[in-house]
Protein backbone atom coordinates (compact mmCIF):
# COMPACT_ATOMS: atom_id res chain seq x y z
CA UNK A 1 0.00 0.00 0.00
CA UNK A 2 2.99 2.25 0.56
CA UNK A 3 3.83 1.83 -3.13
CA UNK A 4 0.64 3.70 -4.09
CA UNK A 5 2.12 6.87 -2.53
CA UNK A 6 -1.32 7.61 -1.10
CA UNK A 7 -0.86 6.57 2.54
CA UNK A 8 1.22 7.45 5.57
CA UNK A 9 2.04 4.41 7.66
CA UNK A 10 1.55 5.20 11.36
CA UNK A 11 2.21 1.90 13.13
CA UNK A 12 2.63 -1.85 12.69
CA UNK A 13 1.82 -4.73 15.04
CA UNK A 14 3.91 -7.90 14.65
CA UNK A 15 4.57 -10.83 16.95
CA UNK A 16 7.82 -12.40 15.68
CA UNK A 17 10.95 -10.51 16.83
CA UNK A 18 12.93 -11.11 13.61
CA UNK A 19 10.04 -9.86 11.50
CA UNK A 20 9.84 -6.71 13.66
CA UNK A 21 13.56 -6.17 13.10
CA UNK A 22 13.00 -6.35 9.35
CA UNK A 23 10.32 -3.65 9.57
CA UNK A 24 12.46 -1.44 11.85
CA UNK A 25 15.53 -1.89 9.66
CA UNK A 26 13.72 -0.82 6.50
CA UNK A 27 12.04 2.09 8.29
CA UNK A 28 15.47 3.29 9.41
CA UNK A 29 16.69 3.03 5.81
CA UNK A 30 13.82 5.27 4.67
CA UNK A 31 12.01 2.59 2.68
CA UNK A 32 8.57 3.09 4.26
CA UNK A 33 8.52 6.88 4.64
CA UNK A 34 8.27 8.66 7.98
CA UNK A 35 8.88 6.92 11.30
CA UNK A 36 6.03 4.47 11.92
CA UNK A 37 5.99 2.79 15.31
CA UNK A 38 6.44 -0.98 15.63
CA UNK A 39 4.51 -2.73 18.40
CA UNK A 40 6.20 -6.07 19.04
CA UNK A 41 4.05 -8.73 20.65
CA UNK A 42 0.93 -10.87 20.43
CA UNK A 43 -1.96 -8.72 19.25
CA UNK A 44 -4.11 -10.34 21.95
CA UNK A 45 -1.99 -8.52 24.54
CA UNK A 46 -1.83 -5.15 22.78
CA UNK A 47 -4.33 -2.42 23.64
CA UNK A 48 -5.63 -0.63 20.51
CA UNK A 49 -6.26 2.50 22.60
CA UNK A 50 -2.59 2.47 23.61
CA UNK A 51 -1.64 2.28 19.94
CA UNK A 52 -3.92 5.22 19.13
CA UNK A 53 -2.47 7.31 21.97
CA UNK A 54 1.08 6.55 20.78
CA UNK A 55 0.40 7.73 17.22
CA UNK A 56 -1.83 10.63 18.24
CA UNK A 57 -5.23 9.69 16.83
CA UNK A 58 -8.70 9.22 18.27
CA UNK A 59 -11.40 6.66 17.38
CA UNK A 60 -12.84 7.40 13.95
CA UNK A 61 -9.82 9.38 12.68
CA UNK A 62 -7.88 6.49 11.14
CA UNK A 63 -8.35 6.19 7.39
CA UNK A 64 -7.35 2.54 6.94
CA UNK A 65 -6.67 -0.42 9.22
CA UNK A 66 -4.93 -3.28 7.41
CA UNK A 67 -4.41 -6.77 8.81
CA UNK A 68 -3.58 -10.33 7.87
CA UNK A 69 -4.44 -12.64 10.77
CA UNK A 70 -2.38 -15.87 10.62
CA UNK A 71 -4.10 -18.21 8.22
CA UNK A 72 -2.68 -21.70 8.78
CA UNK A 73 -5.77 -22.92 10.63
CA UNK A 74 -7.98 -22.05 7.64
CA UNK A 75 -5.76 -23.28 4.84
CA UNK A 76 -6.98 -26.14 2.66
CA UNK A 77 -3.36 -27.32 2.42
CA UNK A 78 -2.99 -29.69 5.35
CA UNK A 79 -5.05 -30.50 8.40
CA UNK A 80 -7.70 -27.93 9.22
CA UNK A 81 -7.96 -26.75 12.81
CA UNK A 82 -10.30 -23.78 12.23
CA UNK A 83 -11.20 -21.92 15.41
CA UNK A 84 -10.48 -24.92 17.58
CA UNK A 85 -6.90 -23.85 16.89
CA UNK A 86 -6.18 -20.71 19.01
CA UNK A 87 -4.77 -19.00 15.92
CA UNK A 88 -8.28 -18.88 14.52
CA UNK A 89 -9.33 -16.44 17.21
CA UNK A 90 -6.98 -13.81 15.80
CA UNK A 91 -9.74 -12.91 13.35
CA UNK A 92 -11.65 -11.60 16.33
CA UNK A 93 -8.58 -9.82 17.67
CA UNK A 94 -8.52 -7.91 14.38
CA UNK A 95 -12.22 -7.20 14.89
CA UNK A 96 -11.39 -5.85 18.36
CA UNK A 97 -9.06 -3.31 16.74
CA UNK A 98 -11.77 -2.38 14.23
CA UNK A 99 -14.25 -1.79 17.04
CA UNK A 100 -11.84 0.35 19.06
CA UNK A 101 -10.27 2.37 16.25
CA UNK A 102 -13.37 2.73 14.06
CA UNK A 103 -11.34 3.22 10.87
CA UNK A 104 -13.06 4.69 7.85
CA UNK A 105 -12.06 1.55 5.92
CA UNK A 106 -10.47 -1.74 6.93
CA UNK A 107 -8.75 -4.31 4.74
CA UNK A 108 -8.24 -7.86 5.99
CA UNK A 109 -6.37 -10.46 3.94
CA UNK A 110 -6.52 -14.23 4.32
CA UNK A 111 -6.35 -17.56 2.52
CA UNK A 112 -9.17 -18.75 0.27
CA UNK A 113 -9.91 -21.59 2.71
CA UNK A 114 -11.32 -19.11 5.21
CA UNK A 115 -14.45 -18.74 3.06
CA UNK A 116 -15.37 -22.41 3.54
CA UNK A 117 -13.97 -22.84 7.06
CA UNK A 118 -16.21 -24.10 9.86
CA UNK A 119 -16.12 -22.94 13.47
CA UNK A 120 -15.74 -26.58 14.47
CA UNK A 121 -14.15 -29.16 12.21
CA UNK A 122 -15.63 -32.65 12.11
CA UNK A 123 -13.41 -35.18 10.32
CA UNK A 124 -14.89 -36.44 7.07
CA UNK A 125 -14.83 -40.00 8.39
CA UNK A 126 -17.27 -38.97 11.18
CA UNK A 127 -19.74 -36.92 9.13
CA UNK A 128 -22.04 -39.84 8.31
CA UNK A 129 -22.86 -40.37 11.99
CA UNK A 130 -25.20 -37.38 12.30
CA UNK A 131 -26.08 -34.15 10.47
CA UNK A 132 -23.59 -31.30 10.77
CA UNK A 133 -24.30 -28.80 13.53
CA UNK A 134 -24.60 -25.11 12.52
CA UNK A 135 -21.09 -24.35 13.77
CA UNK A 136 -19.76 -27.33 11.76
CA UNK A 137 -21.20 -26.06 8.48
CA UNK A 138 -18.81 -24.80 5.79
CA UNK A 139 -18.62 -21.01 5.89
CA UNK A 140 -19.73 -20.66 9.52
CA UNK A 141 -16.54 -18.77 10.45
CA UNK A 142 -17.19 -15.96 7.98
CA UNK A 143 -20.92 -15.96 8.81
CA UNK A 144 -20.15 -15.39 12.49
CA UNK A 145 -17.47 -12.80 11.72
CA UNK A 146 -19.98 -10.94 9.52
CA UNK A 147 -22.65 -10.98 12.23
CA UNK A 148 -20.21 -9.74 14.85
CA UNK A 149 -19.01 -6.99 12.53
CA UNK A 150 -22.59 -5.88 11.91
CA UNK A 151 -23.26 -5.85 15.66
CA UNK A 152 -20.41 -3.48 16.62
CA UNK A 153 -21.77 -0.84 18.98
CA UNK A 154 -19.69 2.15 17.90
CA UNK A 155 -19.70 1.72 14.13
CA UNK A 156 -21.76 -0.12 11.53
CA UNK A 157 -19.74 -1.51 8.64
CA UNK A 158 -20.69 -2.68 5.18
CA UNK A 159 -18.24 -5.30 3.90
CA UNK A 160 -17.30 -6.53 0.44
CA UNK A 161 -15.24 -9.72 0.12
CA UNK A 162 -13.16 -10.53 -2.95
CA UNK A 163 -11.63 -13.85 -4.00
CA UNK A 164 -8.73 -12.92 -6.24
CA UNK A 165 -5.51 -14.33 -7.65
CA UNK A 166 -2.36 -12.20 -7.70
CA UNK A 167 -1.29 -13.60 -11.08
CA UNK A 168 -4.38 -12.06 -12.70
CA UNK A 169 -3.17 -8.58 -11.71
CA UNK A 170 0.38 -8.84 -13.01
CA UNK A 171 2.21 -10.67 -10.22
CA UNK A 172 4.56 -13.43 -11.44
CA UNK A 173 3.01 -15.93 -9.02
CA UNK A 174 -0.18 -17.98 -8.86
CA UNK A 175 -1.52 -17.08 -5.42
CA UNK A 176 -5.16 -17.12 -4.36
CA UNK A 177 -6.21 -14.73 -1.64
CA UNK A 178 -9.38 -13.34 -0.06
CA UNK A 179 -9.64 -9.64 0.69
CA UNK A 180 -12.26 -8.30 3.11
CA UNK A 181 -12.87 -4.56 2.62
CA UNK A 182 -15.22 -2.88 5.08
CA UNK A 183 -16.30 0.74 5.37
CA UNK A 184 -18.32 2.84 7.82
CA UNK A 185 -20.35 4.67 5.17
CA UNK A 186 -22.51 1.88 3.74
CA UNK A 187 -20.67 2.32 0.43
CA UNK A 188 -20.28 -0.56 -1.99
CA UNK A 189 -16.64 -0.96 -2.94
CA UNK A 190 -15.63 -2.90 -6.05
CA UNK A 191 -12.36 -4.60 -6.93
CA UNK A 192 -11.07 -4.23 -10.50
CA UNK A 193 -11.42 -7.02 -13.02
CA UNK A 194 -8.31 -9.08 -13.80
CA UNK A 195 -5.88 -7.38 -16.16
CA UNK A 196 -3.77 -10.44 -17.04
CA UNK A 197 -4.69 -13.87 -18.37
CA UNK A 198 -3.35 -17.26 -19.41
CA UNK A 199 -0.12 -17.04 -21.43
CA UNK A 200 -1.19 -19.86 -23.72
CA UNK A 201 -4.16 -18.92 -25.83
CA UNK A 202 -4.12 -15.82 -28.04
CA UNK A 203 -7.40 -14.10 -28.82
CA UNK A 204 -7.83 -15.92 -32.13
CA UNK A 205 -7.14 -19.39 -30.75
CA UNK A 206 -9.66 -22.19 -30.39
CA UNK A 207 -9.79 -21.34 -26.68
CA UNK A 208 -10.99 -17.69 -26.84
CA UNK A 209 -12.35 -17.84 -23.30
CA UNK A 210 -8.76 -17.84 -22.05
CA UNK A 211 -7.92 -14.63 -23.87
CA UNK A 212 -10.45 -12.63 -21.85
CA UNK A 213 -11.26 -14.07 -18.47
CA UNK A 214 -14.28 -11.86 -17.85
CA UNK A 215 -15.45 -11.33 -21.43
CA UNK A 216 -14.29 -7.73 -21.26
CA UNK A 217 -13.63 -5.80 -24.46
CA UNK A 218 -10.20 -4.81 -23.15
CA UNK A 219 -7.51 -7.30 -24.23
CA UNK A 220 -5.85 -9.24 -21.43
CA UNK A 221 -2.13 -8.91 -20.90
CA UNK A 222 -0.23 -12.20 -20.63
CA UNK A 223 0.60 -13.47 -17.18
CA UNK A 224 4.00 -12.44 -15.85
CA UNK A 225 6.37 -15.38 -15.59
CA UNK A 226 9.13 -16.54 -13.28
CA UNK A 227 11.54 -15.47 -16.02
CA UNK A 228 10.12 -11.93 -15.89
CA UNK A 229 10.57 -11.88 -12.11
CA UNK A 230 14.18 -13.05 -12.17
CA UNK A 231 15.29 -11.03 -15.18
CA UNK A 232 18.51 -9.14 -14.51
CA UNK A 233 19.09 -10.77 -11.12
CA UNK A 234 22.72 -11.84 -10.74
CA UNK A 235 23.76 -13.35 -7.41
CA UNK A 236 27.34 -14.39 -6.91
CA UNK A 237 26.57 -16.02 -3.54
CA UNK A 238 22.82 -16.64 -3.29
CA UNK A 239 21.37 -17.24 0.17
CA UNK A 240 19.74 -20.65 -0.14
CA UNK A 241 18.11 -23.05 2.30
CA UNK A 242 18.94 -25.89 -0.02
CA UNK A 243 17.80 -29.43 -0.71
CA UNK A 244 19.72 -32.32 0.81
CA UNK A 245 22.09 -34.23 -1.45
CA UNK A 246 19.57 -37.09 -1.56
CA UNK A 247 16.83 -34.76 -2.78
CA UNK A 248 19.17 -33.24 -5.33
CA UNK A 249 19.90 -36.69 -6.74
CA UNK A 250 16.24 -36.96 -7.77
CA UNK A 251 15.76 -33.33 -8.82
CA UNK A 252 18.82 -33.48 -11.08
CA UNK A 253 16.90 -35.91 -13.29
CA UNK A 254 13.84 -33.63 -13.68
CA UNK A 255 13.73 -31.19 -16.63
CA UNK A 256 12.40 -27.60 -16.29
CA UNK A 257 8.60 -27.49 -16.11
CA UNK A 258 8.23 -31.06 -14.89
CA UNK A 259 8.04 -33.00 -11.64
CA UNK A 260 8.26 -36.54 -10.22
CA UNK A 261 6.56 -38.01 -13.25
CA UNK A 262 9.75 -37.53 -15.27
CA UNK A 263 11.56 -40.01 -13.05
CA UNK A 264 11.67 -43.74 -13.82
CA UNK A 265 8.91 -45.53 -11.92
CA UNK A 266 11.32 -47.29 -9.57
CA UNK A 267 12.79 -43.92 -8.55
CA UNK A 268 9.30 -42.46 -8.12
CA UNK A 269 8.40 -45.17 -5.64
CA UNK A 270 11.76 -45.05 -3.89
CA UNK A 271 11.71 -41.26 -3.43
CA UNK A 272 8.03 -40.72 -2.61
CA UNK A 273 7.20 -43.66 -0.38
CA UNK A 274 3.48 -43.93 0.46
CA UNK A 275 2.77 -40.63 -1.33
CA UNK A 276 3.30 -42.40 -4.66
CA UNK A 277 0.03 -44.30 -4.10
CA UNK A 278 -2.00 -41.16 -3.32
CA UNK A 279 -4.72 -40.10 -5.76
CA UNK A 280 -3.98 -36.36 -5.80
CA UNK A 281 -1.91 -33.52 -4.39
CA UNK A 282 1.34 -34.78 -5.86
CA UNK A 283 2.23 -32.13 -8.45
CA UNK A 284 4.71 -30.45 -6.09
CA UNK A 285 6.85 -33.58 -5.61
CA UNK A 286 10.31 -33.08 -7.14
CA UNK A 287 9.00 -30.03 -9.00
CA UNK A 288 11.46 -28.06 -11.09
CA UNK A 289 10.16 -24.66 -12.14
CA UNK A 290 10.25 -23.13 -15.60
CA UNK A 291 10.94 -19.53 -16.54
CA UNK A 292 8.09 -19.66 -19.07
CA UNK A 293 5.27 -19.83 -16.48
CA UNK A 294 4.32 -17.91 -13.34
CA UNK A 295 5.78 -19.27 -10.13
CA UNK A 296 3.58 -21.56 -8.06
CA UNK A 297 2.50 -20.16 -4.69
CA UNK A 298 5.59 -19.60 -2.55
CA UNK A 299 5.72 -21.71 0.60
CA UNK A 300 7.37 -20.65 3.84
CA UNK A 301 10.28 -22.93 2.94
CA UNK A 302 11.35 -23.95 -0.60
CA UNK A 303 13.17 -27.23 0.05
CA UNK A 304 10.44 -29.71 0.99
CA UNK A 305 10.33 -32.71 -1.34
CA UNK A 306 6.52 -32.63 -1.71
CA UNK A 307 6.31 -28.87 -2.39
CA UNK A 308 9.71 -28.32 -3.93
CA UNK A 309 10.58 -25.02 -5.56
CA UNK A 310 13.65 -26.00 -7.55
CA UNK A 311 15.45 -23.45 -9.70
CA UNK A 312 14.73 -23.92 -13.44
CA UNK A 313 18.34 -24.49 -14.55
CA UNK A 314 20.31 -25.12 -11.34
CA UNK A 315 19.68 -28.03 -9.00
CA UNK A 316 19.03 -25.97 -5.89
CA UNK A 317 16.12 -24.33 -4.11
CA UNK A 318 15.12 -20.78 -4.96
CA UNK A 319 17.21 -18.22 -3.09
CA UNK A 320 15.96 -15.61 -0.61
CA UNK A 321 16.38 -12.84 -3.20
CA UNK A 322 14.59 -14.90 -5.86
CA UNK A 323 11.74 -15.37 -3.38
CA UNK A 324 11.67 -11.60 -2.86
CA UNK A 325 11.65 -10.97 -6.62
CA UNK A 326 8.65 -13.31 -7.05
CA UNK A 327 6.78 -11.41 -4.31
CA UNK A 328 7.98 -8.20 -6.02
CA UNK A 329 9.69 -6.66 -3.04
CA UNK A 330 12.04 -3.85 -4.10
CA UNK A 331 15.59 -5.11 -4.53
CA UNK A 332 16.80 -2.73 -1.82
CA UNK A 333 14.42 -4.22 0.77
CA UNK A 334 16.40 -6.22 3.36
CA UNK A 335 15.27 -9.16 5.48
CA UNK A 336 16.58 -9.74 9.00
CA UNK A 337 16.78 -13.00 10.95
CA UNK A 338 17.91 -16.56 10.42
CA UNK A 339 17.77 -17.95 6.90
CA UNK A 340 14.55 -19.88 7.55
CA UNK A 341 12.98 -16.75 9.08
CA UNK A 342 13.79 -14.73 5.97
CA UNK A 343 12.07 -17.28 3.74
CA UNK A 344 9.07 -17.35 6.09
CA UNK A 345 8.69 -13.56 6.05
CA UNK A 346 8.64 -13.50 2.27
CA UNK A 347 6.55 -16.63 1.82
CA UNK A 348 3.90 -15.38 4.25
CA UNK A 349 3.66 -11.94 2.66
CA UNK A 350 0.87 -10.68 0.46
CA UNK A 351 2.26 -10.21 -3.07
CA UNK A 352 3.18 -6.53 -3.06
CA UNK A 353 1.42 -5.94 -6.38
CA UNK A 354 -1.85 -7.23 -4.92
CA UNK A 355 -1.35 -4.93 -1.94
CA UNK A 356 -0.84 -2.00 -4.30
CA UNK A 357 -4.02 -2.83 -6.24
CA UNK A 358 -5.97 -3.02 -2.97
CA UNK A 359 -4.39 0.23 -1.85
CA UNK A 360 -5.52 1.99 -5.00
CA UNK A 361 -9.05 0.63 -4.52
CA UNK A 362 -9.13 1.98 -0.96
CA UNK A 363 -7.59 5.35 -1.87
CA UNK A 364 -10.14 5.86 -4.65
CA UNK A 365 -12.97 4.95 -2.28
CA UNK A 366 -11.72 7.46 0.29
CA UNK A 367 -11.56 10.13 -2.42
CA UNK A 368 -15.20 9.48 -3.34
CA UNK A 369 -16.32 9.53 0.29
CA UNK A 370 -14.44 12.73 0.98
CA UNK A 371 -16.03 14.36 -2.08
CA UNK A 372 -19.48 13.70 -0.56
CA UNK A 373 -18.27 15.05 2.82
CA UNK A 374 -18.28 11.65 4.47
CA UNK A 375 -22.05 11.35 4.34
CA UNK A 376 -23.26 7.80 4.82
CA UNK A 377 -25.11 6.19 1.92
CA UNK A 378 -28.74 5.63 2.81
CA UNK A 379 -29.49 2.98 0.18
CA UNK A 380 -30.12 -0.31 1.91
CA UNK A 381 -27.43 -2.86 1.01
CA UNK A 382 -28.61 -6.39 0.22
CA UNK A 383 -25.93 -7.79 2.50
CA UNK A 384 -22.23 -8.42 2.66
CA UNK A 385 -21.05 -9.41 -0.80
CA UNK A 386 -18.68 -12.22 -1.65
CA UNK A 387 -17.32 -11.58 -5.15
CA UNK A 388 -15.35 -14.29 -6.91
CA UNK A 389 -13.02 -12.81 -9.56
CA UNK A 390 -11.59 -15.81 -11.40
CA UNK A 391 -9.29 -16.59 -8.49
CA UNK A 392 -8.95 -20.31 -9.15
CA UNK A 393 -6.40 -21.16 -11.81
CA UNK A 394 -7.11 -24.66 -13.03
CA UNK A 395 -3.99 -26.81 -12.99
CA UNK A 396 -1.96 -27.34 -16.13
CA UNK A 397 -1.45 -30.89 -17.39
CA UNK A 398 1.38 -32.90 -15.89
CA UNK A 399 0.50 -36.32 -17.31
CA UNK A 400 -1.11 -37.67 -20.49
CA UNK A 401 -1.27 -41.04 -22.24
CA UNK A 402 1.00 -42.65 -19.66
CA UNK A 403 3.75 -40.04 -20.10
CA UNK A 404 4.98 -37.06 -18.15
CA UNK A 405 4.02 -33.71 -19.72
CA UNK A 406 6.93 -31.28 -19.64
CA UNK A 407 6.09 -27.63 -20.19
CA UNK A 408 7.31 -26.56 -23.59
CA UNK A 409 6.05 -23.36 -25.19
CA UNK A 410 6.19 -25.00 -28.62
CA UNK A 411 3.75 -27.66 -27.39
CA UNK A 412 1.72 -25.43 -25.09
CA UNK A 413 -1.63 -26.82 -26.13
CA UNK A 414 -0.63 -30.19 -24.69
CA UNK A 415 0.13 -28.80 -21.24
CA UNK A 416 -1.87 -25.58 -21.15
CA UNK A 417 -3.84 -24.35 -18.17
CA UNK A 418 -7.48 -25.36 -18.50
CA UNK A 419 -10.01 -22.71 -19.49
CA UNK A 420 -11.90 -21.18 -16.55
CA UNK A 421 -15.30 -22.63 -15.73
CA UNK A 422 -16.64 -19.83 -13.54
CA UNK A 423 -15.71 -16.28 -14.50
CA UNK A 424 -17.49 -14.23 -11.89
CA UNK A 425 -19.78 -15.09 -8.99
CA UNK A 426 -21.50 -12.78 -6.53
CA UNK A 427 -22.97 -14.15 -3.30
CA UNK A 428 -24.59 -12.51 -0.33
CA UNK A 429 -23.01 -13.78 2.86
CA UNK A 430 -26.05 -13.39 5.08
CA UNK A 431 -28.70 -14.85 2.79
CA UNK A 432 -26.49 -17.24 0.81
CA UNK A 433 -28.21 -16.11 -2.40
CA UNK A 434 -25.90 -16.43 -5.40
CA UNK A 435 -25.81 -15.17 -8.96
CA UNK A 436 -23.42 -16.44 -11.59
CA UNK A 437 -22.33 -14.60 -14.70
Amino acid sequence: MHQTDRFELLAAVEKVPAFCETIRHNIAAGRLGGKPLVFEGDISNIDPFEVMRAVGIKPGELDVLVGGPPCQSFSTAGKRGTTQDPRGTLLWQFLRFVEAMQPKIFVMENVRGLISAALKHRPISERAERPLEPDEMPGSVVQLFSRDLQALENASYHMDVFEVNAVNYGAPQIRERVLFIGNRYNARIDFPKPTHGSPVAPADSEFPEQASLLDDDAPMLPWKTLGDALEGLNESSPQVLDFSERKKSFLAKVPPGSNWRSLPEELQKESMGKAWFAKGGRSGWWRRLTTELPSPTLMTLPNHSSTSLCHPTETRALSVREYARIQEFPDEWEFIGKLAERYTQIGNAVPTRLGAVAGTVVADALDRLKARRWRRYTTEQEGYRLVYLQSHVRTRKWFKDGKSVVWDSSEAEESRYAAPKTKRTVRTLRSSVSKEF
